[in-house]
């Protein structure tokens, strides 16, 4: 038996990482921990950009909206 387990990245993820490293880079620059003291909270491409990539990282690609 083997304790090896395969991790399995898809494109949902890869493009999660991608907009979180931006993210990160973009509060880092700011000197903030995180968004929400940020000026352009509400208004912020990123950050909307993100919260997308999030979704989409959450269901694959399989569309839908925020119902819940």
């Amino acid at each position: 038996m083997s304790d090896h387990k395969e991790i399995i990245i898809d494109e949902w993820d890869l493009k999660l990482d991608k907009i979180l490293v931006e993210l990160k880079n973009c509060q880092e620059s700011n000197s903030l921990k995180s968004c929400t003291p940020c000026s352009q909270f509400f208004e912020c491409e990123l950050r909307k950009r993100y919260v997308i990539a999030v979704y989409e990282s959450m269901n694959k690609g399989s569309g839908g909206g925020f119902e819940f």
